[in-house]
Order: structure tokens, then sequence, then C-alpha cells
């Protein structure tokens, strides 16, 4: 097959791993080498569906012996079958970044033999890079679960981040869908991954108080390690995937969890829904993750409002978790805590420390959200500042004055008392 056939065929075939992102690396470019990467990561192209191109992102093979049923690649699939061998990613790699084409490359595979036999030929084309080709620029690698603690070193010493796939958040779905995976094994990666990039960093920190050379020894994994969920193969719903998600993070200390909708495609395993799973419950989903890793939030509070165990698609879980909780708001900007602020919706993290230094000097108004970009549309419902009170009336009909009475604490000389209301836009 013909090197431009074989990389249609497996291009193509890597578009379901949505876990490509590649920020948290920094990589200075070898003596006489090409390539680097720096701290803000090099993903800043993406398709009309949020994913990153600026990575050439291939599967070695789609081969694979595993039948996993939410897979287009698994074992029993009738889709055209294609190889690489490691010398050609390598100068596809290099061809292309030679052409500013790509800055870096994102490479996974089927599992061909067994993990340690796949997991040893990902490496070569990371070893190959970086000793033969000199290459600086970045690589993100696939843990292959259940590889020796070998190959997950050598990949490590290479790569600048890896990510094991879980693909579903309980074992009873693995059990239906992929029988020869296990979470125990991938989490056994994962764990393995952990204390490598623990160790790691825990040598940085010595050499630089020994005043050692920075980089004296060897960085594993520098932009850490990731994973990926698929949403709407199984019947999990997303209290189950968020809960999962928020237990991998404190267990393995994840940069990211990434969710991928489920879309059947022609080769689909037939037991499994031709309906695509919406990509709103997607996006919805990361934004939950979002509240997860930087507002404070837990999964089960995420989750507790909806009965379902599934996220509402037409609101954001933020402003959901706000209305399902009235009589916390509004909260007054110039009095409230930051981790009460964090939970006003349209109030991002950065504007919630720039109010909590602004209001040092001065009692802040609505002009002061509006400059700070504050998406009043959704935060004016929700706030109390120096010149408003929020029109209540709008929110709900029913025992407004008892769920929204503002506590006496937040009253002062310069906001309108309990009785009176601001009515109309800002």
């Amino acid at each position: 097959m013909e090197l431009k056939t074989k990389l249609s065929v497996l291009a193509d075939a890597a578009k379901y791993d949505a876990s490509c992102a590649s920020s948290g690396s920094k990589r200075e470019r070898p003596k006489g080498g090409i390539g680097n990467t720096e701290g803000m990561g090099i993903c800043h192209s993406y398709t009309p569906d949020g994913r990153c191109i600026s990575l050439l992102k291939l599967l070695l093979t789609n081969v694979c012996i595993w039948d996993c049923s939410y897979c287009v690649n698994r074992r029993s699939s009738n889709v055209r079958r294609a190889r690489f061998k490691p010398e050609e990613v390598v100068r596809l790699t290099i061809d292309f970044y030679k052409r500013n084409y790509i800055e870096g490359l994102f490479l996974s595979s089927g599992i061909i033999q067994n993990a340690d036999y796949t997991m040893e030929q990902l490496v070569l084309v990371a070893k190959k890079l970086r000793e033969e080709e000199n290459f600086g620029g970045y690589i993100h690698l696939k843990a292959v679960p259940g590889a020796s603690e070998v190959l997950l070193k050598q990949a490590g010493k290479y790569a600048d981040r890896l990510s094991a796939n879980i693909e579903m958040p309980v074992q009873e779905d693995l059990d239906k869908l992929a029988p020869e995976k296990t979470i125990g094994e991938i989490e056994d990666t994962m764990g393995t991954l952990r204390a490598e990039i623990d160790e790691s960093r825990e040598r940085a920190r010595a050499d630089k108080k020994s005043a050692r050379p920075a980089g004296a020894g060897e960085t594993f994994a520098g932009a850490g390690q990731s994973t990926q969920l698929v949403v709407g193969a199984s019947r999990s719903s997303d209290s189950v995937i968020l809960k999962k998600a928020e237990e991998l993070y404190k267990k393995f200390k994840l940069r990211r969890v990434y969710y991928s909708a489920f879309s059947p495609a022609e080769f689909t395993s037939p037991e499994l829904s031709r309906t695509p799973t919406p990509p709103m419950r997607e996006h919805r989903l990361y934004e939950a993750d979002w509240l997860i890793r930087h507002y404070g939030f837990s999964a089960s509070e995420i989750t507790a409002q909806i009965a379902d165990g599934n996220l509402d698609l037409t609101k954001d879980p933020k402003l959901a978790w706000a209305l399902a909780h009235r009589q916390l708001f509004p909260v007054d900007v110039n009095r409230a805590s930051r981790s009460l602020l964090l939970r006003v919706p349209g109030i991002g993290v950065r504007n919630v420390d720039r109010i909590v230094k602004i209001r040092r000097f001065h009692r802040i108004g609505l002009a002061d959200l509006v400059r700070l970009k504050v998406s009043m549309n959704r935060a004016k419902w929700f706030v109390v500042t120096a010149d408003h009170n929020p029109d209540v009336f709008n929110l709900d009909k029913t025992d407004l004055m008892t769920r929204f009475r503002r506590p006496a604490e937040q009253l002062s000389l310069f906001a309108p008392g309990p009785a009176t209301v601001v009515m109309g836009e800002i």
C-alpha cells in the first residue's frame, strides 16, 4: 500500500480519539535540531467540532486483536486495514513539520499481537524522532493498558504526554462492550504513569534546590497524562461518568479527562444504537468537568438536582445548579466569599479574582462588572452590587420574597433596602 493511501486510512481512523490537546509541555529545541514546544501548548487550529488539527494525528495501525463494540477498528469490523512502519511515521512527521503543516505528533494504535509489542512499536517511533532526527516538537503517545513498566518508562522519556483511555466508567460496561479490557488493568497503567511523573517532578525540585543545571534529570511525560471516556455507547448516565472522572482526577492527578460522543459508523456493532449521541451532551460534560477542576464543585453537587442522572441539555450545569439553589442568591459581590462568587452564573475564575481585588478599593457597581466583561445576561439575576438589586420577579412567580430575601449582612447605606426592587433591564 502506498504511503499516501496509508495516511488517508490511518489519519481517518484516528479521528475518534479526542484526547489530543497538548498544553502543559515545555521542551526546548535540541542544539542543531528542529522543533520545540511551549508552555501554552500548540493547539491553535481547530475543526468546526472543536478538535485540534495542528498535530499529525495517526494510528500506527487500525489492525486490532480486540473486539470493542463501540470501536470502528475492532477485530470484527469490515474496515480497510493499513499499518505504518515506524520509519514511515518518522518521515511523515519530519516532512510535515518542515512544511509548517504541523507542530507535533499524536500517535495511537490498534493492539497488534499484544500490549507489549504495540507499546514497543510506539516507543520506537518516538525514540527515532528524538535521537535520530533530533526532533524537539510535541509528541503524545498512547500508553497501552497492560504494557510492561519498562516500556512505559521509555515512553515517558520520549513523549510529552501519555494517555491510557479508560473508555467506560464502570466494569459492567466494559464487560458488555469491550470484554478484553478491565478497568483494573487500565488504572494500573495510570498508576505507573503517575508514580513516574511524581518521581520526575521530585527530581526536578531537588535539582533546583541543589542548583544543578535545569534538566539534569530526565523529565517523564512533562505534560502529564490524560484519558478518554466514550459517551452514549453504554447506558451509563452523566452522573456515573462525572463521578468516575472526578475519581480519576483525584487518584491519578490527570491533566484532562476527555469526553467523546459516540457516533455510529457504517461498521458499528449492530447491538449498539444507530442514533448518534447529541454533541450537546458531550459539551455539557466538558462544562461540568470544568466546574469540577476549576470552580470547586463536586460531581455529586452537579448531578444532585437531575432526576434521570443526565445533565440538562438546555442550560449549562452552573446555571442549572444556581437555579436549584436559589436560597443562596442573590449574593453581594462586595461581601461574598470567593467560593460563593465562583458559583454565580456568568462570572469566571479570573473575574472572581479581579472582583476580590477591586472591592478592596471601592464598592463594585454594575459598570465595574460590565468593564470586566462579565456575562451580564446571566449574572445580573444572581448578584447585588452597590447600585443594583436583581429583578427577582422575572426569576420565579411563586414564593419570591421568602426564597430571595437578602440576608441582613448584605445590606448597606449604598444599596437599596429589601423592599426596593430595581425593575427592567440594566
